[in-house]
């Protein structure tokens, strides 16, 4: 009798063993990963997790079997398709300063009614003299930047004009409350995650390197602007995780998983906008950019931006499942594979229903002027949707979102395979 009890005890313990990873994933898990602290109660410590042999040799599999290859073909690319030509375009180039206003009057005669007329003290130049006071008109009207005394302005300058059409009106110099609002953003970020939130800010100089010394210039150099997209996106997680997060077990199997949603979404980017007949020439920044710049793919184009836009939000995304299992794995080390998923799936269905939201509101955000001037015309859902710039933001935000859908169980498995089962090995 005293051994059937202690069976049916050993059995109830045993179903209860689900309710505390489901326990573990609502409160440790989901904590960590997706607001990295911001749940309830105390996170796992997952150092024993990282220092598991058993969790040691299996990354280490994933490492060499993947990671490397993935990283190594990613650097063997991005070298064969540096730039090493001239990227800018005659027709583009423009001398530019910038100046202050220091007075501003009506045109004379009949222009009165459509610009004023501004004196600008040149501050900075790249031809002619800086500290010189030159006329400059700035046009008015109902849709016309406004300009006042004090302003600071950005100028082109055309050096074989005449002395009053030399120096034009470009744009209000922004430099200033650009650089105050980056200085605030670099503060926040390092007062509240520290070391952490340092780290995070050199991930953004990385990606900011990347994208302007190679991305940018590799597809104005005509380079397919798919591909350069998808190593150059490679590159900026491999260093941008790797710096932010730290080189360990739990970071590379996030990488892994990125990396494979990346590649589905550069997929499924290229076939919808193919089959969706999406030239990209309807966007006015794309066709003058394939009208002056030789041998650039307007489509490739469209789909690399897609698949640079999606980046960021699976960064987020692999690294909660990622920590999630982890921590789930520290709070029940004899965890088996499939309960690890399985609780790993139930915190990953939250974070994808916000994360979805959030991106499909991004690119809603982006077309907003375009959407609202179809609700002007009273248009009908069904025509507004199928022209092509609104389509183009309907097959971004699907595709972004099936990609961190993709996300999910793909890096919880990678995670769930690495650690689970480890205390009965």
């Amino acid at each position: 009798m005293a051994r059937r009890a202690g069976r049916r005890r050993a059995t109830r313990a045993r179903g209860r063993r689900p309710d505390r990873i489901e326990a573990a994933a609502h409160g440790h898990g989901h904590g960590h990963g997706h607001g990295h602290g911001h749940g309830h109660g105390e996170a796992a410590d997952t150092s024993q997790v990282d220092a598991d042999a058993v969790v040691a040799r299996r990354v280490r599999a994933v490492v060499v079997g993947l990671l490397i290859p993935l990283v190594l073909a990613a650097v063997a690319l991005t070298v064969a398709l540096w730039p090493n030509g001239k990227v800018t375009n005659d027709a583009l180039l423009t001398e530019q300063g910038r100046g202050v206003v220091t007075k501003i009057v009506p045109c004379p005669g009949k222009d009165a009614a459509n610009c004023d007329l501004a004196t600008v003290r040149v501050t900075d130049a790249s031809v002619g003299d800086t500290g010189m006071e030159v006329p400059v008109q700035i046009p008015k009207g109902k849709l016309a930047p406004t300009v006042h005394t004090g302003d600071r302005i950005m100028l082109g300058i055309v050096p074989n004009a005449g002395p009053n059409g030399q120096y034009q009106f470009i744009d209000h110099d922004r430099s200033r409350p650009l650089l105050l609002l980056a200085g605030l953003f670099a503060v926040a970020v390092v007062a509240l995650s520290r070391w952490r939130g340092l780290a995070a800010l050199g991930a953004l100089v990385v990606t900011a390197l990347v994208l302007t010394r190679f991305v940018l210039p590799a597809i104005l150099e005509g380079t397919n602007a798919l591909l350069v997209a998808v190593v150059g996106g490679t590159l900026i997680m491999v260093l941008a995780l790797f710096l932010t997060h730290g080189v360990n077990a739990q970071t590379s199997v996030a990488l892994v998983g990125t990396i494979g949603a990346l590649a589905l979404t550069a997929v499924l980017g290229t076939v919808f906008i193919e089959v969706s007949h999406i030239s990209g020439l309807g966007q006015e920044s794309a066709s003058t950019l394939g009208t002056l710049v030789e041998n650039i793919d307007v489509q490739g184009l469209l789909v690399a931006g897609l698949v640079i836009a999606s980046l960021g939000v699976l960064d987020d995304v692999t690294v909660t499942q990622a920590a999630a299992v982890w921590e789930l794995s520290a709070a029940n080390p004899a965890a088996s594979r499939r309960s690890l998923i399985g609780a790993g799936l139930r915190i990953g269905r939250a974070h994808v229903a916000s994360v979805v939201n959030t991106l499909m509101l991004a690119y809603a955000g982006a077309a907003l002027p375009l959407l609202l001037l179809f609700a002007a015309s009273n248009a009908p859902s069904t025509y507004t949707i199928s022209t092509e710039d609104v389509a183009i933001q309907v097959i971004g935000g699907l595709v972004g979102s099936l990609g961190i859908i993709a996300a999910v169980p793909l890096t919880t498995a990678l995670a769930a395979m690495a650690v689970g089962d480890r205390a009965r090995v």
